[in-house]
């Protein structure tokens, strides 16, 4: 069986829906999930689901190698993304290459890159008068959103469309594709 690390930043729904997919089967469990923010919902999430949390701060992500250890020791086969908002430092791209996973809630290359996260944008894309929006499931390298993509899947923008309407019909195509885009990557 395979080993999953989740890295979230917030509310950690597409982290519970992970953990609860890859539990009803034998491809992978989510061994561990780490968290940057000691306010975000996700840690009570991890509870909750009983799932290893591992909590870091600036320092300990980007001044070493203690998390970098910490996956090697969980024998980690893939890192998901899941609304984790820090770029991953060189030291994990480089012993994961290929092996750390994105979803980016729009088409990219627009709308990515530093702070271009949740509702901003949404809001973007709203602005812009896009007709369509959806996702990019994409590995990652160094740069923010840039790494190579693996898929898009495109929603309409409708009119009278709110960044709250619009964001919860891209959350519903990263509940249906990530989990198959994931067990594709460890398959």
């Amino acid at each position: 069986m395979k080993r999953i690390a989740i890295f979230a930043s917030g509310s950690g729904s597409n982290a519970e829906h992970l953990v609860n997919h890859f539990a009803k089967g034998n491809i992978a469990r989510v061994e561990a999930i780490y968290c940057n923010n000691p306010k975000a919902f996700v840690i009570q999430r991890a509870n909750r689901l009983k799932i290893p949390l591992v909590l870091f701060d600036r320092e300990k992500f980007y001044g070493g190698d203690q998390i970098l250890k910490d996956l090697q020791s969980r024998k980690i086969d893939l890192i998901v993304l899941a609304g984790f908002l820090w770029l991953i430092p060189g030291n994990i791209t480089r012993n994961f290459r290929n092996s750390i996973v994105n979803i980016h809630p729009a088409l990219l290359p627009l709308y990515g890159g530093k702070g271009m996260y949740g509702m901003q944008v949404h809001e973007s894309v709203i602005e812009a008068g896009d007709k369509e929006s959806g996702i990019t499931i994409h590995l990652i390298d160094e740069v923010y959103d840039r790494g190579e993509v693996l898929l898009q899947v495109k929603c309409p923008v409708l009119p009278d469309d709110t960044p709250e309407t619009l964001a919860e019909r891209v959350h519903q195509l990263e509940y249906e594709h990530y989990p198959i885009v994931i067990e594709t990557l460890l398959g």
